[in-house]
């Protein structure tokens, strides 16, 4: 056969020679940009942070002026990819100017950052809060929440260096399985998902490196859950969390609310009488989604089984909780070779209705906070820029705006892009160079030509700048 040759993509010898200059005023790099930030408007976030977020007294005179102008920047900045305060200098190049109203530079947006407080970050919060709660209705985010919502919870840690750093602290966090002590700040995270929606951020609070998983946890459910109902979560509302969660004040912010819960329960004396009462025949197989059968018996290879037992959680304080203790125990693959099998044994407490092993599937589907996690740490929480809490505390905030502004621009759209990760959105819709023009007074925004996305482009700008959509 003849040898075949790789396509080779070579600069030509004429443009090599070519001089390149700065200098287009009407060139946007960031044309998606115009869309997104349109979306941001119609769900009125401009006009939460001016009636929320307020500054009566600041360190430097101009910082604490027009803070709706500021935090709009610095999440149109991550938007478009800013990793810190300076990066945030990409929405100042070529024709940004000309398509937004205000752009700040990136020290006058470190200035307004540095004079927050922790007043002021509740504050954020709650603008974080109402505009996500107006993005479901702008854009259909979160679809078919009035049937099922799903709050999850869990906290990463976010490293960081040097001796600056306002509250860094070593804390635990797991790298390859294992369990290391690691310098930095630990944000606390609450999502919420739908059977069929991606999740969103429902909350975000900056604490300490040392901070133990589940401090601030029941203030932060609760108003997760509140959350959800303003958004038009009628029906179930089903929290889920691991062992650092499991705690009495967390079951009880949950019922308050009046939410399900599905936690994991750290495995103590009572726990384990539990475990063991369960009969032998109790145990049912469980068949999770994407489970590989042997061909030659029909047999799951997974060797899952789950059985559940009811169980008074908390019964040494005075509001002990009783309802069902589900057990999933799988093989130990370390010791396939003992005369008896031995199990290990994965409990959780829930009053989710569903059979058994539906409630189990249900609750290891709590793994989805960790796709949050990956496109926060692969965008604007990737580091802690500022040596100040309360500022990374606000940038944390504005993060959380961003990832739900981008994931309600991938729901307009609809198809792939309504559960794409954020880089995947930031590559396709927002990263498009663009020209502007004015032929006979008419702005014209010039694309380029043969975009993979443009039919997606399109149906976005239409939707963020057409007429509002009718709740």
């Amino acid at each position: 056969m003849p040898s075949q040759k790789a396509l080779i993509m070579k600069l030509p010898d004429a443009w090599a020679r070519a001089t390149p200059i700065f200098d287009d005023d009407n060139l946007v790099s960031f044309g998606g940009l115009a869309p997104v930030m349109a979306l941001a408007e119609r769900a009125e976030l401009s006009e939460l942070i001016g009636e929320r977020v307020r500054f009566r007294s600041t360190n430097v005179t101009s910082a604490g002026v027009n803070p709706a102008g500021k935090l709009t920047s610095i999440v149109a900045g991550m938007v478009a990819g800013a990793e810190c305060i300076e990066g945030l200098d990409v929405i100042r190049t070529g024709g940004m100017k000309q398509v937004f109203g205000g752009v700040y530079a990136a020290a006058t947006l470190g200035q307004v950052l540095r004079e927050f407080t922790h007043g002021h970050t509740l504050q954020l919060a709650s603008v974080a809060r109402a505009h996500l709660v107006n993005l479901v209705q702008h854009s259909g985010l979160l679809p078919g929440i009035e049937a099922r919502a799903f709050v999850d919870i869990d906290s990463l840690l976010r490293p960081v260096y040097g001796h600056a750093k306002q509250g860094a602290s070593y804390g635990h966090t797991k790298i390859a399985g294992k369990q290391i002590l690691r310098k930095g700040l630990s944000p606390l995270i609450t999502t919420i998902s739908t059977p069929a929606g991606a999740p969103v951020v429902a909350g975000i609070r900056l604490r300490a490196g040392r901070a133990g998983s589940g401090k601030g946890a029941a203030t932060m459910v609760a108003d997760a859950v509140r959350t959800a109902r303003a958004a038009g979560a009628t029906g179930e509302v089903l929290v889920r969390g691991d062992s650092a969660y499991g705690n009495s004040g967390v079951v009880h912010a949950c019922m308050k609310a009046g939410a399900r819960f599905s936690l994991v329960l750290t495995k103590n004396p009572a726990v384990a009488r539990a475990i063991a009462a369960i009969g032998e025949d109790a145990w049912t197989p469980v068949h999770y989604p994407g489970a590989v059968e042997d061909p030659d018996t029909g047999q799951l290879i997974s060797d899952a089984e789950v059985a559940e037992v009811q169980f008074t959680a908390f019964a040494s304080t005075k509001n002990p909780v009783t309802a069902r203790l589900i057990v999933r125990r799988v093989r130990d693959r370390a010791r396939m070779d003992e005369l008896f099998p031995v199990w290990r044994h994965h409990p959780f407490f829930t009053n989710n209705t569903e059979p058994v092993t539906d409630a189990d599937i249900t609750h290891r589907r709590h793994a989805i906070i960790e796709t949050v996690h990956s496109d926060l740490i692969d965008g604007p929480l990737s580091g802690m820029p500022s040596g100040r809490f309360a500022a990374n505390g606000a940038w944390a905030i504005c993060a959380a705006i961003c990832h739900n502004l981008l994931r309600a621009a991938g729901t307009v759209i609809g198809g792939a892009h309504a559960v794409a990760r954020g880089a995947t959105l930031r590559r396709h819709l927002i990263a498009v160079p663009a020209r502007l023009a004015r032929p006979a007074r008419r702005r014209v925004l010039h694309l380029p030509t043969h975009w993979p996305w443009a039919d997606q482009w399109t149906t976005l700008w239409n939707a963020a700048t057409g007429p509002p959509a009718t709740p």
